[in-house]
């Protein structure tokens, strides 16, 4: 006789996913459309005018700069992965998406993620060596190592990411459709719908887990410490103010990162709920891609002056043209 996950496994079609309705309320959809879409526009313009200005102005043309930028480039790839989707089934249209579909955006998130939390690492380093070692910056921090360093970024988070999303997508799921408690296919919340033991699959998620947050993270609280001795031995209030203030903008963005990501990814799954992890991918989905830009030209004197010549300029040429 066969048992009723059997049965669900032998229903026909090929297996789709369907994301959970945030709400009933067509009026409620309507508003929660309005504003992540507001906060969709706003993360583009951001990190878009950030990577803009850095391009226009050369003396911007700096490793630090430089990172940051393609920081921004992440940021606009990590959320065009996932919210044009979210907008798109936010008012209750249940539309599946088929495995391979789930399987795409889960790579494309976890990928994009995964370069984010190593490119500060990456950031740290490179405060390290200009505080640390301010007379060998421009001998350690040439182009070509800092071009291997974004590049290397990018290809270590799909070393990991990618076996880990063709392990998840290679499970079982009972039934031909499946509801996801979220608004994106994450591991967390796909692994939830397997219908097999995911004991195997959550190790690997929690040692990949490992690798990509709690690694960088630590790299960057040692880079932190060298830095924190290296500013305490100079004798100048203001050295002082200067050297810590290229880094709290750093520090303020790696604590929102990984703070978020390591209550999603590294808690036991009996400590956690669905709607808890929907609750935080909002965070670093909307707020933290969205308060990058915020956090660096408020905080960065370079780029807000590159940003008011860039302001000016363009009123200049309206002027000129009126």
């Amino acid at each position: 006789m066969s048992s009723p996950n059997t049965l669900h496994l032998n229903q026909s079609g090929p297996t789709e996913f369907v994301f959970q309705v945030l709400t009933a309320s067509h009026k409620i959809q309507v508003l929660l459309f309005c504003f992540f879409l507001l906060l969709y526009i706003m993360i583009l313009c951001g990190n878009s005018a950030i990577i803009a200005v850095v391009c226009a102005y050369s003396s911007l043309h700096t490793p630090m700069y430089f990172f940051l930028s393609n920081l921004s480039s992440l940021e606009i790839c990590y959320t065009t992965t996932t919210v044009p989707l979210m907008l798109s089934n936010i008012f209750g249209a249940q539309k599946p998406i088929s495995l391979a579909g789930c399987g795409a955006q889960m790579l494309f998130f976890l990928t994009f993620g995964g370069a984010d939390c190593f490119l500060l690492a990456v950031i740290a380093y490179d405060r390290y060596v200009a505080i640390c070692h301010p007379l060998h910056y421009t001998l350690i921090m040439t182009k070509e190592l800092c071009m291997q360093m974004v590049v290397g970024s990018l290809g270590l988070s799909i070393v990991f990411t990618l076996p880990l999303t063709a392990l998840v997508c290679s499970l079982p799921f009972c039934g031909h459709r499946q509801e996801i408690n979220h608004f994106l296919c994450d591991a967390p919340p796909v692994l939830r719908l397997a219908c097999g033991d995911t004991h195997i699959h959550q190790a690997v998620l929690y040692v990949v887990s490992i690798f990509v947050l709690t690694i960088p993270f630590l790299l960057i609280c040692i880079s932190y410490i060298f830095i924190a001795i290296t500013i305490l031995r100079i004798h100048s209030a203001e050295g002082r103010q200067r050297a810590f203030s290229t880094c709290s903008s750093h520090l303020t963005v790696v604590l929102l990162q990984y703070g978020c990501c390591s209550l999603v990814y590294l808690r036991p799954r009996s400590s956690t709920s669905e709607d808890e992890d929907r609750q935080l991918a909002l965070v670093y989905t909307f707020v933290i891609p969205l308060l990058n830009p915020l956090i660096y030209t408020l905080r960065n004197k370079d780029v807000k002056e590159a940003l008011k010549k860039s302001v000016s300029r363009k009123d200049t040429s309206k002027t000129m043209k009126v």
